[in-house]
């Protein structure tokens, strides 16, 4: 259980204690999503999404000067990735899933960066076997979305270094040590390819405008934990001739437990795209709640959803609808409904997603190179 006064950390190799997302947007210096920005996404996508109605998108940087050069008549492209430490779960899911609604409403292409060399430099005890291991499973998540080849690039940073390399000695000579360890606190204890490997996380802001010979903007979709990267990249940008980055930040998907997020660290607080249908179910009805202590007084004085991971599931995920999130909102608050009655609501739509995901996944186990971005090494211009 998580302690309600434990200190916030958000950085982008740890997230723990209460979330305050008003103080992160002070903190880490982006900009709220107000409904002004909602309604120039919505009239340039041609449609709306309830990750950013729900506001769980809620913060972003130079959002607006992107739909500008957009509206100009300037495409722009995604660059998003995943570090592969370990089995993805639902919560790494929302992000990729608002990124494909992205790039199929602007017509973009994505680069999606797997950076096994930092976990391989982050976490102690992982070996490179491990590292390729989860790439490739990691891989097979993103693709499961229903992601196109033609214009969607897998980068796995060990394997087509070639490709990162020339940009990447280029970012890091423009950032020093002091700024690294300022950014991302690193002590001396860090071994020196944890240092370097910041300057191989930028690289993919530029890469595409590297490739076509010309200034291309670059959106990024990411949890906010992520943004201590796009502030380092965002610094070099002018100093190479590149535009800077552009970025939009999204809440953190709740683990099962009591306060915090869904972490691949604690099992029992996520739910795993690769978890078994009646593992899944188990752990929806073990789930934290709003609930009361006893039935009868839940009747009598109602439920509290905001604080309850069942239903921030339905907002983030299995209840795009808002007429019937209201309703479950409604019968919760009022006693008409009770915790076990509401995760009988979630389990089957869990399975259901999982089974459907799975399949989608196994489609994909012999088609991961086919996104490979060995195939831009035919594109750079030299």
């Amino acid at each position: 259980m998580a302690d309600k006064d434990e200190e916030m950390v958000v950085t982008p190799w740890e997230v723990r204690g209460k979330i305050d997302y008003d103080r992160l947007i002070e903190l880490f210096g982006t900009q709220r999503i107000d409904q002004r920005l909602r309604e120039r996404i919505y009239k340039a996508a041609g449609e709306k999404h309830f990750l950013l109605e729900r506001g769980l998108f809620f913060s972003h940087r130079d959002l607006d000067w992107l739909l500008d050069e957009y509206a100009k008549g300037h495409p722009f492209f995604i660059y998003t990735g995943r570090g592969p430490s370990g089995q993805v779960h639902i919560g790494h899911l929302i992000p990729w899933m608002f990124t494909k609604w992205l790039k199929d409403r602007f017509k973009t292409r994505l680069y999606f960066q797997l950076t096994n060399d930092e976990k391989f430099f982050f976490e102690e005890c992982m070996t490179i076997e491990e590292v390729r291991h989860y790439t490739y499973e990691n891989s097979l998540d993103l693709l499961a979305l229903g992601f196109e080849p033609e214009t969607t690039f897998l980068i796995d940073d060990i394997k087509h270094i070639d490709l990162l390399y020339e940009l990447g000695v280029q970012v890091a000579k423009k950032v020093t040590f002091s700024t690294a360890k300022a950014v991302y606190g690193f002590e001396n204890s860090m071994n020196i390819g944890g240092i370097w490997y910041p300057a191989l996380q930028a690289v993919p802001a530029f890469l595409h405008s590297w490739i076509v010979g010309k200034n291309v903007p670059c959106l990024i979709p990411c949890a906010i934990d992520q943004d201590p990267h796009w502030r380092v990249t965002r610094d070099v940008a002018d100093k190479l001739g590149y535009y800077k980055p552009a970025s939009i930040q999204n809440k953190f998907v709740p683990g099962l437990g009591e306060g915090g997020k869904m972490s691949s660290s604690d099992p029992m607080s996520a739910i795993f795209t690769t978890d078994k249908p009646k593992l899944a179910r188990k752990k929806v009805m073990n789930a934290f709640t709003g609930g009361r202590a006893t039935a009868e007084e839940q009747r009598r004085l109602g439920a509290n959803p905001d604080v309850c991971s069942v239903f921030k599931y339905y907002s983030f995920i299995f209840m795009p609808d808002d007429r019937e999130l209201a309703d479950i909102d409604q019968k919760c608050r009022s006693g008409a409904i009770l915790c076990g009655e509401c995760k009988q609501i979630l389990a089957p739509r869990m399975v259901e997603f999982l089974e459907r995901h799975q399949a989608a996944r196994e489609e994909m186990k012999d088609r991961v190179d086919e996104f490979s971005a060995a195939r831009l090494r035919d594109e750079v211009r030299r």
